[in-house]
């Protein structure tokens, strides 16, 4: 199968959540008002690009794409479709021509039997791009996402690192985020296929380290198994950066001889954590967790329920290392009380354990908490 009949097959998940896209180079925009009939969406405009580049305001507003939009606007009016039709099935032509143009200057750089013989394919580099801060980046990932023709970027990765994209940057969109995802990881390991066999050298970037918690090993075993090289740039993962933001050691002599990473997903969407509770109640280790702010209350009970001390120091913090960073400190007891007051929204990581309170932010907000009391 062709690198570009492979992008076929991307255009039949359901879409499920009301977008709004805008490309401002054109002033082209789409409104897709997803309504109570399943066969039927409604649309002002099919003139979409899958593709930003550096200077798009759209990268900037990515967070957006799915919220701000008013749900009773009507769009009678305008052109539809159906259902199993979505944005990828709208950006196919541009997808198609991108890969065609990189066929014909492979064919035309190799030779058309070389190519057919998949020599000189593209490589694809998984980059971690650390927390958030551009200062965290490491030198190899700074070169080649300066250097890169396309660039496949998630959620995570923050709009500051963005700006360091070269100009002539082609960027595509693949984030995920709760109850919506942009691209399946289906869908994002067939583009990268499809890119690498069309001779591309792709640049895959993933907030934090791409081999924790970011999929990316699902991605670099599928690639491999189809033949195609895979490097990996690490990155410095969240629970590095943000401890060493807020003066956290992850370990510490006498207080915490280990350090244990967990996730905070389910396994079926629910409040339940994925992990046992009870083989990480220990209170000589610290504990970790991504993408845990919808299960906390349920892992916080079941870790005092295994012996894990009730008035064990905790924070949680939103956007670390980011100048949008929010932190919440607290005793585990009193943790997704205080998170859920504050409004912390994800991406959010916990930090549980002694060494929390080695942090002089810590002590900081022991002594507000004692000035509120003594207030009242």
């Amino acid at each position: 199968m062709s690198s570009v009949n492979k992008l076929h097959h991307l255009s039949h998940h359901e879409p499920t959540l009301l977008t709004y896209l805008n490309k401002p180079k054109t002033q082209t925009r789409i409104l897709i008002n997803l309504t109570r009939d399943p066969k039927r969406v409604h649309c002002t405009t099919f003139s979409i690009s899958p593709f930003t580049e550096k200077n798009s305001l759209q990268i900037h507003q990515r967070e957006q794409w799915v919220s701000g939009v008013n749900l009773g606007t009507s769009f009678d009016d305008g052109p539809r479709v159906d259902a199993d039709s979505n944005d990828i099935a709208l950006q196919l032509p541009e997808l198609k021509k991108l890969l065609e143009v990189l066929k014909d200057r492979r064919e035309t750089r190799y030779g058309d039997d070389e190519a057919k013989q998949g020599v000189n394919v593209g490589n694809v580099y998984l980059v971690g791009t650390g927390p958030g801060d551009p200062d965290l980046l490491t030198v190899k990932a700074l070169k080649l996402i300066q250097s890169a023709d396309l660039l496949l970027y998630d959620r995570l990765v923050s709009h500051d690192i963005l700006d360091l994209v070269g100009d002539n940057a082609r960027l595509l969109y693949v984030g995920k985020t709760a109850g919506y995802h942009s691209r399946t990881q289906e869908e994002i390991h067939e583009l990268l296929l499809s890119f690498a066999e069309a001779g591309a050298n792709v640049v895959r970037l993933k907030g934090g380290d791409p081999l924790i918690f970011g999929r990316g090993g699902e991605e670099m075993d599928f690639l491999q198994q189809k033949g195609i090289q895979v490097k990996v740039v690490p990155g410095i993962t969240a629970a590095s950066g943000i401890a060493a933001e807020l003066g956290i050691p992850l370990t510490h002599r006498g207080i915490a001889n280990s350090v244990r990473y967990l996730t905070g997903h389910s396994r079926k969407g629910g409040s339940d954590p994925l992990y046992v509770a009870e083989n990480a109640a220990d209170p000589d280790s610290t504990l970790v967790v991504y993408m845990g702010l919808s299960t906390l209350p349920s892992l916080a009970q079941k870790l005092m329920q295994h012996g894990l001390p009730t008035n064990t120091p905790a924070v949680a913090v939103e956007r670390g290392t980011t100048p949008q960073q929010r932190m919440v400190f607290a005793e585990l007891k009193d943790l997704a009380e205080k998170i859920a007051n504050a409004e912390l929204i994800s991406p959010t990581l916990l930090i549980i354990g002694k060494v929390v309170a080695l942090s002089p932010l810590w002590t900081l907000s022991c002594d507000q908490v004692t000035e509120l009391l003594e207030a009242k």
